[in-house]
């Protein structure tokens, strides 16, 4: 990691379309009479999505049934638990949801049911990825194991010409490595001295890791184990095939985000300045996929409006929609590179397309 963050110095044509966007978003939101943050709609969706993520769980324990239904119910919980990561909880930890703190807390403390942890999410996710996206070696998103290269500055090795073959078997691990990963990143940023974590104790967070792993190891391994007939390694296939189907759509979701065509990875020069506004920036290495899908936008909080959520983080996913055509407009006004594909199908080969560029193999 570069010894300071990149800094973003633009012509004055840049910083003037960063100014010019926001002023119109804001005066969309005043002009309607429109909160930035989220409204009564989101209530259903919380409660929809949670509900496919828990009951599930709920039903195994209390009905009998063959192992090939309890696998299916398990598929759902995946499905669930993915929602609640990209609908509930991301919105809550961007402090998007609520005017009120505590209610955006308790949102994104969701997270914890997920057995992850909030703060050092919000460390990488919040502070990283997005104030430096897709800058190798500041943003972690873009710096996967070794066996996968989604930075063009990182190094090519001979494995990675058969990434996109082999990358969504990979994106499948996501949430189970982050269950472990979490203690190397609250560790990493304790010794950090980064100002986030002034007057925090590593002790008690350690703690606090420790305990909420073991709770969501306990209800969602320990219970199935102690109430149901089910075999040991059948509950541990159904537990690791959850994480599983979660960590799939969560990985690609996110990729299809920054790693497609079209979406640079500027790199600082030896001043450790980027030559360009942030704002532009955030076009420039952010893709929109599928705006136009209205199911996909509920179920992925509006990450596939991902232009709009790098620009304007703190807006409640809801308002995407409508503030979109607002960026796509100034952007072309601006001559700023406005990054979407049109469906998923579009999105999804942009992806494979840009793996194999990114491995040697195009």
């Amino acid at each position: 990691m570069p010894a300071s963050p990149p800094r973003y110095i633009g012509p004055q044509h840049e910083r003037a379309f960063g100014s010019t966007v926001r002023a119109r978003v804001q005066a969309y939101f005043k002009e309607t009479g429109t909160g930035t943050k989220a409204n009564a709609r989101l209530v259903p969706k919380v409660v929809v999505l949670m509900t496919l993520f828990l009951a599930p769980l709920v039903v195994m324990l209390l009905v009998p049934m063959p192992a090939w239904v309890a696998l299916m119910l398990v598929l759902v919980m995946g499905v669930g638990m993915a929602g609640v990561g990209m609908s509930v909880m991301h919105d809550g930890l961007h402090g998007a949801s609520s005017t009120r703190p505590w209610v955006n807390e308790l949102l994104g403390g969701t997270m914890y049911v997920l057995g992850s942890d909030a703060f050092t999410w919000k460390v990488q996710h919040n502070g990283a990825h997005h104030t430096h996206t897709n800058v190798d070696g500041v943003d972690q998103d873009i710096d996967p194991p070794e066996l996968l290269r989604f930075s063009e500055h990182a190094p090519l090795r001979r494995v990675h010409r058969f990434q996109h073959i082999y990358a969504f078997l990979f994106y499948g691990l996501l949430t189970l490595v982050k269950l472990g990963n979490d203690f190397v990143s609250l560790r990493r940023v304790a010794r950090s001295g980064d100002a986030r974590y002034q007057g925090r104790s590593y002790a008690v967070d350690l703690v606090v890791m420790v305990l909420v792993k073991g709770v969501h190891a306990g209800v969602f391994f320990g219970l199935p184990l102690w109430l149901t007939d089910f075999t040991w390694w059948q509950v541990l296939t159904g537990f690791v095939l959850m994480h599983a189907t979660c960590s799939v759509i969560l990985g690609t979701v996110f990729q299809l985000a920054h790693v497609v065509e079209g979406a640079e990875q500027p790199k600082p020069g030896t001043d450790g300045v980027i030559p360009t506004d942030w704002a532009v920036h955030e076009l420039l290495t952010t893709a929109n996929f599928a705006p136009s899908c209205r199911w996909l936008t509920w179920y992925t909080g509006g990450l596939n409006h991902q232009v709009e959520h790098h620009l304007f983080p703190s807006v409640s996913h809801l308002h995407y929609p409508a503030i979109a055509p607002i960026v796509q407009r100034t952007a072309a006004e601006f001559g700023v590179p406005y990054n979407v594909k049109p469906d998923l199908r579009a999105a999804l080969g942009s992806h494979v397309r840009r793996l194999k560029q990114l491995g040697g193999a195009a």
